[in-house]
């Protein structure tokens, strides 16, 4: 998987000094501007650089896992998060919340949980003689779903409108979430005794799906190391928040504003468009995986302080965009084909806009 670009913002407008030419060559205009954005996006991308650090205090590695969560922030989508257990795939979705000044709701799902255990049901109260609502953990900006394919379909179901409209409507009335919202959801591929399968309709609600790796040996190290300096437990007290509310809100609206030029249109639409006709899946991507492609490209490019996407932004987002969202063939999946391989030879095959 391509992992986001570090951050690495452009220049700002600078005058070039004078320079001796040769006879006979015109001489350059030292007042022309080198880069002029329309847009400032430094702040934002400091904004990203103070999150890298306070998730780095506790988390070593997953540079690319972070980033993508932060993009995913950025364009104001949901994340599914998968990997083995003991990866930290919770802790780090808990201090990016924290880290970001959301508040926050963890919903631990069991198959015995009910829709109403997650967005609240109306109760009676003997004081007024009328149904009072009493909201469900739901209400939150940052939400963490852990193991979310223990829940039974009905549970699951609960979700949809709220992931979606970013609302919930209980007994006829409908209920505004408070903005930002975002939801991070873990799973564990390697267990399936006691889990279903989540529904298509809800996978394609998720903007990304991540894999988490395991680290590499050096950064395995470096774990025990910390883990030994810090008393032999994980502080999560020493992530502090540098975001808010507001200047996320701020954030998702300049990352809307990032200039996507019709080529790069074009581009991710015949990246999602070549999915659906390749030999090797069953089901290709819908509209809107284009529209999440093109979202997480200009969150990428507004985290690197550019005010325009490129195709490189379009590749970084294509296998977390696309990989929940594509079904491949009953014989590429007895060969042991992952879609990440078929996503990669679909961008290698498509003329790259210059």
């Amino acid at each position: 998987m391509t992992e986001l670009p570090e951050n690495n913002p452009q220049p700002t407008p600078a005058t070039q000094p004078a320079a001796a030419q040769p006879d006979g060559v015109a001489q350059q205009d030292t007042t022309a501007p080198i880069f002029q954005p329309r847009t400032d996006l430094s702040g934002l991308a400091a904004s990203v650089d103070a999150l890298r650090s306070e998730v780095a205090k506790l988390i070593v590695g997953q540079y690319g896992f972070v980033d993508e969560l932060i993009a995913a922030l950025l364009a104001g989508g949901h994340v599914l998060i998968e990997g083995v257990p003991g990866v930290a795939k919770t802790l780090t979705a808990k201090l990016m919340a924290k880290a970001t000044g959301l508040p926050f709701s963890r919903i631990q799902f069991t198959p015995d949980l009910m829709p109403s255990d997650v967005i609240g049901t109306n109760v009676f109260s003997p004081k007024t003689g009328e149904f009072e609502f009493h909201r469900g953990p739901i209400f939150s900006s940052a939400i963490l779903i852990d193991e979310i394919n223990r829940a039974p379909a009905k549970t699951q179901a609960a979700l949809f409108e709220v992931m979606e409209e970013h609302q919930i409507t209980v007994d006829g009335v409908t209920y505004k979430m408070d903005e930002p919202f975002i939801v991070f959801a873990t799973q564990n591929p390697i267990d399936h005794e006691g889990t279903y399968r989540l529904p298509e309709a809800q996978l394609d609600r998720f903007l990304f799906k991540v894999r988490v790796g395991y680290p590499s040996l050096a950064e395995e190290e470096q774990i025990l190391e910390r883990f030994q300096g810090h008393g032999g437990f994980v502080d999560i007290d020493k992530v502090v928040p540098v975001l808010d509310a507001a200047r996320i809100r701020e954030a998702q609206a300049a990352v809307r504003s990032v200039r996507v030029e019709p080529k790069i249109s074009s581009y991710v639409a015949q990246i999602v468009a070549a999915t659906r006709t390749h030999p090797a899946l069953y089901l290709g991507g819908s509209p809107r995986a284009s529209l999440a492609i093109l979202i997480g490209a200009k969150a990428v490019a507004a985290m690197s302080g550019r005010d325009f996407a490129t195709p490189e932004d379009v590749r970084a987002v294509v296998a977390p965009a696309l990989r929940h969202r594509i079904i491949l063939t009953p014989e590429k999946e007895v060969e042991g084909i992952r879609p990440g391989t078929v996503l990669k030879r679909i961008v290698e095959e498509i003329e790259v806009p210059r």
